[in-house]
Formats: C-alpha cells, sequence, structure tokens
C-alpha cells in the first residue's frame, strides 16, 4: 500500500517512470522541445569550447565575398543592369552561407554516431528526435552569428539597404529558415554514412549543384538554357531571389511565399527519414 501511494504521488507530482521528469504532466510535443533543446545547448557549449570551428565556419563565407565581389563583380556587374553587384552578391551569400553552414550537421551527427554517443542518447529518457532536433537548431544559431558578421562585411564593402531595415530583417528570417531546412538533408547525410569524413565528402555533390547552378552569385539569364530550367526552379534560386527583393525593394509575395513552401516540404520529407534513419541507427 505504502509503495503504491508512493508511485502515485511520484507520477503525480511528474517524477516518475522511464520517461524522464515530465510524463504524466506535459504533452508529449512539449517534452520533446524541451529534450531537443537539452540536445542543442550540449551543442553549443561544445561550440563555445571550439571557437576555432565558429573562427574557421565565418572565414569561408568572407572569402566568398571578397572573392566574388572584386574577382568577377567586374565581369557580372553589365548583366544586372544598373543594379549594383554587392547588393546582388550579398543576398545570395546569406543563402550559400546557410547552406555550407548546414553541412555541419551531417558532420557533427556523424561524428556523434562514431564516438558512440548515439548509444548513450539511445539509453536516455528522451524522445528520439531530440537529437536530430538539438543538432540542427543549434546549428540554426550559429548561422544567426555567422549571418551577423556577414552583413557587417558587406555594408563594409558597399552593400545598401534599400527596402528598409524590417523588410531586410524579414530576409534575413528567411536565410535562417532556409538554413534550418537544409540541415534536415544534411542530417538525412549524416546519419546515412555514420562517419565525418564521410560525411563531409558526401555532402558536397548536394550542395555544390544547388549553390554554384543558382540565381545566388549571378543572374540565371547568364547560363545556357539546358542550365537555366534547373537554376530557377531549385531551392536556393527561389530563396536567394525572395531575400534580393526583400532587400532591394520590389513586390516579394510571390518569391517568399515560394521560398517557404521549399523550406515546409523539405523538412517534411527529411525530418521524417532522419528520425527513420536515427532509430535504425542506434
Amino acid at each position: 500500500m505504502t509503495g503504491t501511494a508512493t508511485s502515485r504521488r511520484h507520477t503525480e507530482a511528474g517524477t516518475a517512470g522511464p520517461e524522464g521528469p515530465l510524463t504524466g504532466t506535459a504533452p508529449r510535443l512539449v517534452r520533446t522541445a524541451q529534450d531537443g533543446m537539452a540536445v542543442a545547448w550540449r551543442n553549443l557549449i561544445g561550440l563555445r569550447r571550439v571557437p576555432r570551428l565558429l573562427v574557421f565556419s565565418t572565414i569561408q563565407p568572407l572569402v566568398f565575398v571578397l572573392m566574388f565581389r572584386y574577382v568577377f563583380g567586374g565581369v557580372v556587374a553589365p548583366a544586372l543592369h544598373g543594379v549594383s553587384y554587392v547588393d546582388f552578391l550579398i543576398p545570395g551569400i546569406f543563402v550559400q552561407t546557410a547552406v555550407f553552414g548546414a553541412m555541419n550537421t551531417a558532420i557533427g551527427l556523424a561524428t556523434d554516431m562514431q564516438t558512440g554517443l548515439m548509444e548513450r542518447f539511445r539509453s536516455l529518457p528522451m524522445a528520439r528526435s531530440a537529437v536530430l532536433v538539438g543538432r540542427t537548431t543549434a546549428d540554426l544559431v550559429r548561422n544567426v552569428f555567422v549571418v551577423a558578421m556577414m552583413t557587417g562585411v558587406g555594408f563594409a564593402i558597399g552593400f545598401r539597404i534599400h527596402a528598409g531595415v524590417l523588410s531586410f530583417l524579414g530576409g534575413v528570417l528567411l536565410v535562417l529558415a532556409f538554413g534550418f531546412a537544409m540541415s534536415w538533408i544534411f542530417a538525412v547525410v549524416g546519419m546515412a554514412v555514420g562517419d565525418p569524413e564521410t560525411a563531409q565528402a558526401a555532402a558536397f555533390p548536394v550542395l555544390a549543384p544547388l549553390v554554384f547552378a543558382s540565381a545566388a552569385f549571378v543572374p540565371v539569364n547568364t547560363m545556357p538554357g539546358w542550365l537555366q530550367a534547373f537554376a530557377v526552379h531549385q531551392p536556393v534560386s527561389r530563396t536567394a531571389d525572395a531575400v534580393r527583393v526583400l532587400v532591394l525593394g520590389g513586390p516579394a509575395a510571390a518569391d517568399v511565399w515560394q521560398a517557404l513552401a521549399w523550406d515546409a516540404g523539405i523538412v517534411a520529407v527529411f525530418a521524417p527519414l532522419g528520425v527513420w534513419l536515427y532509430r535504425r541507427a542506434v
């Protein structure tokens, strides 16, 4: 009788059972979110302890900015019909940075699998999706820092906002949403290959066509006709065009909705696939 009463009290307080401190009191979605935030915080602490990763993640897009601005800018500018190339370029660099940053999701998850950390997570009373949610959320936070740095560099080399600060902030949010969606694609890559070296090698064939055969750096109409069909209708171009319109001004609703539709579609497909691979892997 005493044991039964104690168990009942624990259950009512939300402290009993193998599912964690909120079993019986909080909805499953809330518990999943809390578990995901715990894993995200763990990843952010690791990033703070290895600041070199954040430094080199920032250096790479800086190199792209300077290279395209001062090496290719003179060639591309005539095709822009009066639009400054740096104003055309920076929104594309934002999107490119989000895609390249998402590759860290694949490498991080593959590293956790190789070191056995995934098996430790499996033994804990936590939601199975929390590991992937935590990783993609931590990479989203890292993207916030990188995009802020890129904005400062852009202003230093001549980038200007033409459609107002609120519109620009909307463009930044669109970039972050796209980076979050792309993280789920690379989460699947990382879970599928299982080691960091292979994850890095496998990620590049995915991101290279998306980034370089897109409207991120050059107008699509400068490409061969057979390539334009792909470049116009892929997610990097849709997002870069939407962010560009938000920065430069003009009707943005259609471009923004297309970009958001891509984000929703990517997450809807790859988030369940990533969780399924996680269940199989561990």
